[in-house]
C-alpha cells in the first residue's frame, strides 16, 4: 500500500518507537495523526515536521472516551486534508516489572497487572476497533483492494520472558496471539494486520534501566552488541504498510536475540 497521501495513526507517538515511525512515515509522504498522554512532547513533534502534515491528539488509550474522542478529532481533520486513513500503529505500551510473589512471601497487586494488560492489549484493541468501522468504507486501492493495515506492537518477551515479566509477558503474548484471528476477521475487508516483536530498543521505557541490567541484556545478545535503534523498527513498520504480502504474522525483530530466564 502506499504511503504518500495517507494519514497514519500512531498511538505512542510523542516518544520512543512510535515517533520514529511518524518521522519516517512522513518523509514517505504519509500524514500523522499522533496520539499519546504526552501533550508537549506531542505538540513538539508536530513543530519539528509540520503541522500540515501532523496533529497532536491527547489521548489514554485505556479511556474508551478518550479514545472515540481521538478518534472523532482525527477523522474531522481527515476530512479537512482529504488524506484518507491508510493505517493504524498501536505503538502506546507500559511495564511495571514485578514477579508474582515477592520475596517476603506476598502476591503482587493485581492493579499492576490490570494497568499493563488495559493499556497495552485493551488499548490497542479498542483504539483498532474505534477506526475500523470507519477504515472499511475507504476505496481501496488497485490492484488487490487493499483499504488499510494495522501495525500491533508485540515484543521478544512474548516468547521467552524473563522473571517479573508475567504481566508485560501476557499483554505482549495476547497482542502476538491475536494477530491471525484478526487478519482473518479483516481480509474481506481488505485490510491487513502485522505485528512487530522488538527485543530490546532505545526508548523512554528502557531508558528506565539501570546501567547494570542493560549490560547483563547486552551479554546475550547475538549481534549486533546493541539496543536496537527506534529507526530500525520503524523501517520495519514501513515495509508493513508499503508490502502487501506481509499479513497475519509477527515479524521479531531482536538481532537473534533469546531472553535467558537469568540474568
Amino acid at each position: 500500500m502506499k504511503i504518500e497521501g495517507r494519514t497514519f495513526v500512531v498511538s505512542g507517538g510523542a516518544s520512543g518507537l512510535g515517533r520514529a515511525t511518524i518521522r519516517n512515515l512522513i518523509e514517505a509522504g504519509g500524514y500523522a495523526s499522533i496520539l499519546d498522554m504526552n501533550e508537549e512532547g506531542g505538540q513538539a513533534l508536530v513543530k519539528e515536521i509540520g503541522s500540515h502534515r501532523s496533529k497532536f491528539f491527547q489521548v489514554d488509550v485505556s479511556d474508551t472516551e478518550s479514545i472515540a474522542q481521538a478518534v472523532k478529532d482525527t477523522l474531522a481533520w481527515v476530512k479537512e486534508t482529504g488524506k484518507e486513513i491508510g493505517g493504524i500503529v498501536a505503538a502506546a505500551g507500559v511495564s511495571t516489572p514485578a514477579k508474582i510473589i515477592d520475596r517476603h512471601g506476598d502476591p503482587f497487586d493485581l492493579k499492576g497487572f490490570d494497568f499493563v494488560m488495559n493499556i497495552n492489549v485493551r488499548g490497542s484493541i479498542d483504539l483498532v476497533r474505534q477506526f475500523l468501522p470507519h477504515m472499511i468504507k475507504v476505496e481501496p486501492e488497485a490492484p488487490d483492494g487493499e483499504r488499510g493495515v494495522i501495525i500491533l506492537v508485540s515484543s521478544s518477551a512474548a516468547f521467552d520472558g524473563q522473571p517479573g515479566q508475567v504481566s508485560y509477558s501476557a499483554s505482549k503474548g495476547a497482542l502476538a496471539s491475536l494477530t491471525l484471528p484478526l487478519t482473518r476477521d479483516l481480509a474481506r475487508y481488505g485490510i491487513r494486520v502485522v505485528t512487530i516483536a522488538p527485543s530490546l530498543f532505545d526508548s523512554g521505557m528502557t531508558a528506565l534501566m539501570s546501567d547494570k541490567v542493560r549490560a547483563s541484556l547486552t551479554r546475550v545478545m547475538e549481534f549486533p552488541l546493541r539496543p536496537g535503534k527506534p529507526e530500525e523498527f520503524a523501517r520495519v513498520v514501513r515495509e508493513g504498510v508499503e508490502n502487501s504480502m506481509l499479513n497475519g504474522t509477527v515479524i521479531r525483530l531482536d538481532g537473534g536475540m533469546r531472553m535467558p530466564s537469568k540474568m
